[in-house]
């Protein structure tokens, strides 16, 4: 039988649980055992002409064996299910982590229905492979042996004859799965195909409504559930074969067994009493045999389906975090590891504290797959506590800078600073806690408002949650809820409108009260009535902060310190909006564009390749129609 190495190492501190079932299963095989050789003599003695009523106490010692066997099945099933849900919680961790150490850039070249697919169902798949297959393949592979030794000392041929058999029972099920372990592959692949475009279809699914297309998405999922139907049943088909060579060894050991004992008997080899005894005996050999059989096929899908875990733990992170790493240190910033201590505010500190100016120095960067790089040479500095903007034509570059601000990924060039400390010698933790982001795509997760705003701050008070939230002009909005604080605002925060989305994610800055702030085209997805308020909490929250602003409209980025402008992947041009005006250059350029054709909003990744755009970004909803006018791209 198949035991998969990869996923064994995952039983390391549960093994003596695992054992613990495999002896559970062994007594239950014991105690059949004097069940059924109590049971054989008993009959043996009746075809002999014993009276019944003599046989009471024997009759009694049965039912009490019975009884014995179904504790220890209850025990041994418990025992293992429970070590099953320890292996599946430390597995889903892993994952956890490794996807959280992945981070967003590689999910801008995979789907997210696929890895969802082996978190979710593939974990749970591998609940029989740990704790029922595991178990018994170890009782299936030592019971003949046990059985051997007993029927041995009765009669020898015969025990031969029933360890083949059972070995046989045995191997060939498991050499023929492991021969045709392809079909369970493909029916694994199939079925995370189908539920892929499944849960594309759900996302996208106001899309498909607005062109039409939800037949054609219909079509395509039938032909995925064709797939997938087909793979299943090639799948039960070799597992139906499986079972049947099970059946058809199982039946010719007794068949045989059965032979050769009649004719000893008949030559006078051995007593009628001992034969019935024996093939009492055969019964509880090939029955652990035929209960591995029924976990068989439900093991080699788990196997499978841990192919879809392998292939995700294999992937490298393009980020490498110092904080997992035991041989490097925190550069410059105590000598140690341990991760900066927040102070009374919850800001992230250090001795000396890190100043909050951005340095990128030569920086050159080419996304995965990227027929150019996205920044070529880019060098500029911001000081602490100012405020600069960063515009620029599609593509640009002004995305990947707040990427690699934010350690999304490393420049293939140069390198970037905070406070003059290299971002690959902070930990992830500690940079991201100097930093708080308000994006053009502001993702709420499904929970209350309280909770949203709490992913800011977890241990801010009421009070902090309701000041946060009156300058960021959504106070009012809030309590006007239906249970205010505590309304539910549905999967990616439906329930409320763009405008008012936005605002709740300045209110989480606010909360979050770091030194930089990363203003990712805040007002690009909002209504001139929302703009009003939003640009004003923005200009609270931008207050004594050190802040990169990447703007569509000129209202974000007029009244800034200084403002870069981008032009394939370098700075172009720099200075303040009166200056760059008086100059015929790229910004009066984008300007007199702006001036003449409305906008175009754009995401995250706009500078990224094609395909690197975030599969979960959530479609604009609410107030999130086009002011037009003041815009710069």
């Amino acid at each position: 039988m198949y035991v998969d190495g990869w996923l064994w190492a995952f039983t390391r501190g549960v093994r003596l649980r695992i054992a613990w079932a495999t002896l559970a299963g062994l007594l239950s095989v014991l105690v059949g055992t004097a069940r059924l050789a109590l049971l054989g003599w008993v009959l043996g003695r009746l075809l002999a002409g014993d009276a019944l009523g003599h046989l009471a106490g024997p009759v009694a010692g049965v039912a009490g064996l019975i009884a014995l066997r179904g504790l220890l099945e209850y025990g041994r099933a418990m025992v293992a299910h429970h070590t099953a849900a320890r292996v599946q919680a430390r597995l889903r961790a892993t994952l956890y982590a490794q996807i959280t150490a992945l981070g967003p850039a590689h999910f801008t070249q995979t789907r997210t229905g696929d890895v969802i697919l082996s978190v979710v169902e593939g974990v749970q798949q591998l609940e029989v492979y740990f704790g029922q297959y595991l178990p018994q393949l170890f009782v299936s592979a030592l019971t003949p042996f046990l059985i051997f030794a007993i029927v041995a000392a009765i009669d020898l041929p015969l025990a031969g004859v029933i360890l083949a058999a059972a070995l046989a029972t045995f191997l060939l099920p498991t050499l023929w799965h492991r021969w045709d372990s392809r079909h369970s592959l493909a029916r694994s692949q199939a079925y995370k195909a189908y539920g892929a475009e499944f849960l594309d279809a759900i996302q996208g699914l106001r899309t498909l409504a607005a062109f039409g297309q939800s037949g054609a998405r219909a079509r395509l999922l039938e032909e995925r559930g064709h797939s997938l139907f087909q793979a299943t049943m090639w799948l039960l088909g070799t597992n139906t074969l499986a079972r049947g060579i099970s059946d058809v060894c199982i039946a010719l050991g007794a068949a045989v067994a059965l032979g050769l004992g009649a004719h000893r008997v008949q030559a006078g080899s051995m007593e009628l009493t001992a034969l019935v005894v024996v093939l009492m005996l055969g019964v509880e050999i090939f029955r652990p045999l035929r209960e591995l059989r029924v976990v068989l096929h439900q093991g080699m899908l788990g196997l499978s389906a841990a192919q879809g875990i392998r292939d995700l733990l294999a992937v490298q992170p393009q980020v490498r975090d110092i904080a997992t790493s035991p041989t490097k240190a925190l550069g410059g910033l105590g000598g140690g590891a341990a991760p900066l201590p927040p102070d009374q505010n919850n800001r992230v500190t250090a001795d000396p504290p890190i100043e909050p100016s951005i340095t990128f120095e030569n920086v050159t960067f080419a996304y995965p797959g990227g027929r150019r790089a996205a920044l070529r040479d880019l060098a500029f500095q911001v000081a602490a506590g100012e405020r600069v903007g960063v515009v620029g034509a599609s593509g640009a570059g002004k995305s990947t800078i707040s990427r690699l601000l934010l350690r999304f990924a490393d420049p293939s060039a140069g390198r970037v600073t905070v406070g003059g400390h290299d971002l690959r010698e902070l930990s992830l933790r500690d940079l991201r806690h100097l930093i708080a982001v308000v994006s053009q795509d502001t993702y709420l997760f499904h929970g209350t408002v309280e909770d949203n705003l709490r992913m800011g701050r977890p241990d801010a008070t009421q009070a902090e949650l309701e000041a946060a939230a009156r300058n960021a002009n959504i106070h009012e909005a809030i309590a006007a809820l239906p249970q205010g604080y505590q309304t539910v605002v549905g999967e990616r925060g439906v329930r409320l409108s763009g405008g008012q989305r936005q605002r709740i994610a300045i209110a989480r800055a606010l909360l979050r009260d770091a030194p930089i702030l990363i203003l990712d085209e805040a007002l690009s997805s909002v209504d001139a009535e929302s703009e009003a308020a939003i640009q004003e909490a923005l200009d609270r929250l931008m207050r004594g902060r050190t802040t990169l602003i990447f703007a569509h409209r000129l209202s974000s980025i007029i009244g800034a310190d200084r403002i870069l402008v981008l032009d394939d992947g370098a700075v172009a041009e720099s200075g303040t909006h009166a200056t760059l005006m008086a100059r015929d250059g790229v910004y009066r350029r984008l300007m007199a564009g702006q001036a003449g054709g409305g906008r175009r909003d754009e995401g995250l990744f706009d500078d990224a390749p094609a395909g690197a755009a975030d599969d979960g970004a959530a479609p604009a909803s609410g107030d999130s129609s086009s002011a037009g006018g003041d815009l710069i791209r």
